[in-house]
């Protein structure tokens, strides 16, 4: 019971980093809301649904994936163990209520992903912080100067690539003139974080493949880069015509 006081009430140092990355980054998207045509009141709320959404989803999309385990042992659905997590599952159960809640109040969807740019772009740098703090994410052992120690070897600060990285991303668009096309901010945020993680997947150590040569995350990158630079070109071509 001692154990499970203390884990309430000291969670680890990268959920605080995240906690604080998610509201730093819902704080400055609130100042920039209403130029998007988004009001704070509708930023908040799509925010919130969208990370009680991750939460579960991410927690139950693990579990679905490992029933058999589970059903052995129920109680462990209910854990405070943060492992008990599938990110890509929970990213797709708060895209997905997000998207709901944003037709049912009749939110233009361009203009809301360019309201919360901001708040990606700050979680973003948090998830590099929660890394670093948590040793995850970790790169390939190096003998370059700059490589830190970790899992007992000289490994490439991947972490900080990726917090440095996306620290870039949010002083370019932070300090851009803003698009009169929207959609253009947010489509560019994500053509600029998936070439980020393009070229730090490379020096990763704890990378997935997929039939032993294929990097599962640059896969899933290449396809947003992709994805991004179509929706950009399609953007452009609507806002001339109609313009």
């Amino acid at each position: 019971m001692l154990t499970l006081f203390r884990n309430l009430f000291s969670p680890p140092r990268h959920m605080i980093l995240l906690v604080a990355a998610a509201w730093i980054g819902l704080t400055l998207a609130e100042k920039r809301a209403e130029r998007h045509g988004i009001s704070k009141d509708e930023l908040n709320n799509i925010t919130f649904y969208g990370l009680l959404a991750f939460v579960i989803g991410g927690r139950i999309s693990f579990v679905l994936q490992n029933i058999s385990i589970f059903l052995k042992s129920p109680s462990g659905i209910i854990s405070i163990n943060p492992d008990i997590f599938d990110p890509i599952g929970a990213a797709a159960v708060a895209f997905i209520v997000a998207l709901i809640y944003g037709q049912r109040r009749n939110l233009s969807l361009w203009h809301t992903l360019d309201a919360l740019t901001p708040f990606f772009s700050i979680l973003t740098i948090g998830i590099g912080l929660s890394h670093l703090a948590a040793g995850t994410a970790f790169g390939k052992e190096t003998s370059l100067p700059w490589g830190i120690d970790l899992w007992n070897a000289a490994r490439h600060p991947t972490q900080i690539y990726e917090t440095l990285a996306s620290l870039l991303i949010f002083g370019l668009l932070w300090f851009q003139k803003q698009s009169p096309r929207p959609g253009i901010l947010f489509l560019t945020f994500s053509a600029l974080t998936a070439a980020s993680h393009l070229f730090i997947e490379a020096f990763r150590g704890d990378s997935v493949f997929i039939f032993d040569s294929l990097n599962r995350n640059q896969i899933i990158a290449w396809v947003i880069l992709a994805t991004s630079f179509l929706a950009l070109e399609l953007r452009f071509k609507k806002t001339k015509n109609t313009g």
